[in-house]
Order: C-alpha cells, then structure tokens, then sequence
C-alpha cells in the first residue's frame, strides 16, 4: 500500500462510520441504500434512470430476504449516507453465475452485488472499506463480482485488490461486463 493510499484509508476511518448488517435491517435502512445507488449508477457509463432504480430496488427486497444476504453502509459523522456494498452467497440459486461457478461451489461463493460510493465521497478509501467489511460478515471461500467493462476505476480497483477477469459477458443487454473472482487468501492476505 503507498503512503498516499494509507493515509486516505485513515482518513477515512474518521471521516466515516460503517456499518454492516442483514437483510431485514438493510430493508429498513433502504431509503439510505437507495440514494447511495441512484447517485452512483446515474452516472456514466450506466445511466441507469428512475425506472432501472425502482426495478433495482424492486430485487432488492428479494435478495435481502435471503438468509446469507449482508450489506454495508458508510454514512458520514453528520449521518449522510455515503457508500454501500451488498452481497450473499449463491447457495443453491442459479443465476448469470451458472457458467463460472459449480453448484457444488456456491455455498462458498460470496457474490458481490454491488459496490458504490457518491461522488462527493470518493478518493478515501471508502469503497474498499466497504468491501472488507462485507468480506467479514462472511466464510466464503471466494468472492465474484461483475463489473462493466467501461467502468475503468472500478476494474482497476477491483484489480488492485486481488480480482482476475475469468469471463466477459453481457448478461443484461446493457454492455459488456468483466466477470471477476478473487480467493478468500487473497483478500484477507491484503487486509
């Protein structure tokens, strides 16, 4: 880690509050996940509009009825929501995965939904502050994740922290996405 990237990180731990928990407290919380997403992913390159937010928010509900289903959320000293990652273990579900991870496989697998930090809050290490703390509310051998492909920062990050591109796929007509898996060892390697 470079001193610049160490000091961002610390100043991150005082600047933010993250907190981790379940699906039922995540749904309560939604509101806050909600902006946190709609902020992010209106930008370039998903664009993603009201509906696509409501249809997001829609599934929402769904994944976080799933026991193995976790979430983190920073929020600023003042309470703002900043940044939010959302994951849970494929188990025996089917899904774009199908092709990447054996069924026997997916009790161990960590999926990472989603991983998103407002604009205003980027550049302290937060995004990866919110994925080690997902990370810890899991055993999961392995975390995969998908990331569209013109999404530079994100696949850089993700590169940076142990992820490999394994497929490239466009699961959801809406651009090519890199498919990436990294192993447990490495992430708690780099902690």
């Amino acid at each position: 880690m470079t001193a610049m990237t160490h000091s961002a990180s610390r100043a991150a731990a005082g600047l933010y509050a993250v907190e981790t928990m379940d699906g039922p407290t995540a749904v309560r919380g939604m509101d806050a996940f909600r902006l946190v997403y709609a902020e992010a992913f209106a930008e370039p390159p998903y664009g993603e509009t009201e509906a696509d937010v409501a249809l997001t928010f829609d599934r929402f509900r769904t994944e976080a009825a799933h026991p193995a289903f976790r979430a983190a959320l920073a929020r600023t000293a003042a309470g703002e929501p900043a940044g939010m990652a959302l994951g849970t273990t494929l188990d025996r579900r089917s899904g774009w995965w199908d092709p990447y991870v054996a069924p026997a496989d997916r009790h161990r697998t960590l999926c990472l939904l989603e991983l998103a930090v407002r604009a205003a809050h980027r550049r302290h290490g937060l995004a990866r502050r919110l994925h080690d703390a997902l990370l810890r509310t899991t055993d999961a051998d392995r975390i995969l994740l998908t990331v569209h492909h013109a999404a530079t920062p994100a696949r850089t990050a993700y590169r940076s922290w142990g992820y490999r591109t394994i497929a490239e796929v466009d699961p959801w007509g809406n651009g090519v996405h890199a498919v990436m898996l990294r192993d447990r060892a490495a992430a708690d390697g780099d902690q």
